[in-house]
């Protein structure tokens, strides 16, 4: 995981663990996935994705790996990891295309990065508030993942519907959200996929845009016999 992440039952939403853990069919109780350092290492171990090693810039804390996400993680560490957590970790980063970039090379083909920051209601929280575009630009095409699901999640429990965020590139359209956003902090939520696929080259450029442009060059009329623009 991405940032040592802490982990501890909110009594007003106590009974709701319980709820989840039977309708994803565990037969566990909330209590069970606490430690005694607030820490969330069991909780992972419990969910059956086994070990957990922590990424983190500083010591204090004591993650097992020690890193700045602004910079390239070492080679070494490049298709180590089937699963990776950012429960709100890279809105903290100022350079989220490297630390974006890191997580990619970090994850194994096959492999799943779950990332959950803000999206709305935390200026002055972390660095950024993050938009779907990024998933569907960066993950989609540049990286050719699988986006199994991309949302937004209200940080009440049971507060709001979950939002579901269409590719701009497939509906044609940028989205359109006024008067959908509830009150309140809102996280983007997302789960992706690794394939064997390498990164492509070149920017990474907004749905919309891309396709605007694409379909202007395609309707621009050429010189005839010269091939330029007019």
């Amino acid at each position: 995981m991405l940032g040592r992440q802490s982990f501890r039952i909110e009594r007003q939403f106590a009974r709701r663990y319980d709820a989840a853990l039977r309708r994803a069919g565990l037969e566990k109780r909330r209590f069970g996935l606490v430690q005694d350092d607030g820490f969330s290492e069991k909780l992972f171990a419990e969910l059956g994705l086994g070990e957990i090693e922590t990424m983190d810039y500083a010591s204090f804390e004591g993650p097992s790996i020690e890193q700045d996400l602004n910079q390239p993680v070492p080679e070494s560490l490049y298709n180590q990891f089937g699963f990776i957590f950012d429960g709100g970790t890279i809105e903290h980063v100022f350079n989220v295309p490297q630390a974006l970039e890191n997580v990619f090379h970090m994850l194994k083909p096959g492999g799943r990065f779950v990332s959950a920051n803000g999206m709305n209601g935390w200026v002055g929280h972390g660095m950024y508030q993050f938009s779907p575009e990024l998933v569907w630009t960066f993950w989609k095409r540049k990286c050719h993942a699988n986006v199994h699901m991309c949302a937004g999640i209200h940080k009440i429990p049971g507060r709001a519907d979950p939002l579901n965020f269409p590719d701009a590139a497939e509906t044609g359209r940028r989205l359109k959200l006024k008067g959908k956003i509830p009150t309140g902090r809102m996280y983007l939520y997302y789960e992706v996929e690794k394939t064997d696929e390498t990164l492509s080259s070149g920017s990474v450029l907004q749905s919309d845009y891309e396709r605007f442009w694409d379909t202007a060059a395609q309707d621009t009329p050429k010189a005839e016999g010269k091939g330029v623009s007019i």
